[in-house]
Order: structure tokens, then sequence, then C-alpha cells
């Protein structure tokens, strides 16, 4: 099945440079119905248990863009790159910390319409080889008239392959959001449920603290990255809310509530 075949072609994957437990805290935080799944060395992959995309309006590529975003300034220590497709085209879009995201775009027929430029980003943001990863980049975003927007997809999955990412047998890019889910709940994905700033904070804190940037979540440094958060967090928030972005939106309260539980981080942990 390509991308634009079938009753529901829309569909997307958030591809998540990091292991489950990490991605777990801020992914409840989106406050949407997602399944979280290891998919390789040092990756997860969240599938979207719902379709947003048919009830609030917003085209997938919007609000999996949102998404992405909200999920890469939460963790701001791994990049999110997201998959999506609809009846006309299909794309990627990478999120990494406060940075503008990195998008390519692929006509159903599997007409590139990105710039090169935004695919050698994407390699050097994901740290790709960049002789060999980009070599095996640059074909996809030529001219190929055997290739559709269903195999650009499967061809960027091929090329992250070589830096780790494994998806669960029969969770391909492309099908429909029906199948995805059911793939995804027979390889034994996980449901995440929703719960509360406070506890999914916490926990992500926790982990935070055993990694490499742990010194981040407490004294000067602490505060001045909660203080950016802040500062990009309030303006997006207001400008997605005003356009009406589900996506935008929540990634400007995701960045909101960061920044202000940061600088509150001390009171919180002797509580």
């Amino acid at each position: 099945m390509n991308a634009t075949s079938g009753p529901n072609p829309v569909g997307a994957l958030l591809l998540c440079r990091a292991e489950p437990p990490a991605v777990r805290p801020p992914a409840r935080l989106l406050g949407e119905h997602l399944l979280l799944a290891p998919a390789g060395t040092g990756w997860s992959v969240l599938v979207p248990e719902g379709k947003p995309w048919l009830h609030g309006g917003e085209p997938v590529e919007q609000v999996v863009t949102g998404w992405a975003t909200a999920l890469a300034v939460s963790a701001a220590t791994w990049p999110v790159v997201a998959l999506w497709w609809d009846r006309d085209r299909a794309g990627l879009t990478l999120a990494a910390g406060f940075r503008r995201t990195v998008g390519y775009t692929w006509l159903a027929d599997g007409t590139p319409v990105g710039e090169d430029e935004a695919m050698r980003t994407f390699a050097a943001r994901l740290a790709l080889d960049p002789v060999l990863d980009v070599q095996a980049l640059e074909p996809l975003t030529g001219p190929d008239p055997e290739a559709d927007a269903h195999s650009r997809l499967v061809g960027i999955v091929a090329v992250l392959a070589r830096a780790g990412l494994a998806l669960p047998t029969g969770l391909t890019p492309g099908d429909n959001a029906d199948r995805l889910r059911s793939v995804a709940l027979a390889q034994g994905a996980e449901q995440l449920e929703r719960t509360g700033w406070r506890d999914a904070v916490r926990a992500e804190l926790d982990v935070v603290e055993e990694g490499p940037l742990g010194l981040y979540v407490r004294g000067t440094r602490a505060r001045v990255l909660a203080g950016a958060q802040l500062a990009a967090g309030v303006p997006l928030l207001l400008w997605g809310a005003g356009r009406r972005s589900g996506g935008w939106a929540t990634a400007g309260a995701l960045l909101v509530a960061h920044g202000a539980l940061g600088l509150a981080y001390d009171r919180l942990r002797e509580r």
C-alpha cells in the first residue's frame, strides 16, 4: 500500500532518537493518544492512536510538526524525526532543541519539492555520516519515475537504519493510521496514558539527572535554560492559539510549563 492509497491514507510516525524511558514523560505531556515502542539502538517510535488531523481541520504535516517541536524542546537532548503523509504529499520534519525545524516534501508520485540544503542539514543535525549517509540521501532528492512518496519515506528509514533505527516488524511509513496502530499493538507497543504535569516532569527530570546533562536541571545553567524556554514558549503559545493550531499551541504550552517548572525545580524536589 502506498502513501496515496487505501480508505484512510493519512498517517504519521514520530521517530525519537532516545530510548523509551526518556521519551515516555514528554510524550505523555502532549495530551494525545500515542503508542510507544523501542525502535533500535537509541531510538523509539511514537504511533498516533487517534487522528487529530481529521477533527481539528489542520493538515497532518502541521499537527506532527507541532508534536515533534514540543518533544524536542521539552527534552532538549535528543532530536525527533516526524514522517507524515496524506493523499497528495509525504514528507519529513526534523526538530532538534530550539533550532528551527527542517523539512522536506515529496508529491504523491515521488516528485521532490524540497531543497537539497534541507536534506544536508537533516543529515548534519542527526550526526549522520557526512559522506556515506549524505550520498545515500541524495537520490531521494532527485527525479525518479520509479519512486513514489511511499518509497521515498522507506528510503529515509533505510538511511536512518545505518544510525541504529530499526522499526518494529510491519510498521511501515505510508500505511494508513489504523494499520499502523494495529501493527504497533501486535508488536507490544505501550499505550501512553495522560498524566499530570507534576508527575510527568518529575519523571523526566529523573531521566535527565542520570544523563550527561544533569548539571542543567539545577543552578545557574538550569535557570538560564528555563528562562529561554519561557521566552520562546509564551509567543509560540499565543501564536498557536491565535491561529487555532493545536500542534503549535501544544509546543508553546510545553515550553512554558517546562520553563516555569524548571525555575521552581528545587522547591519541587524538596517535597
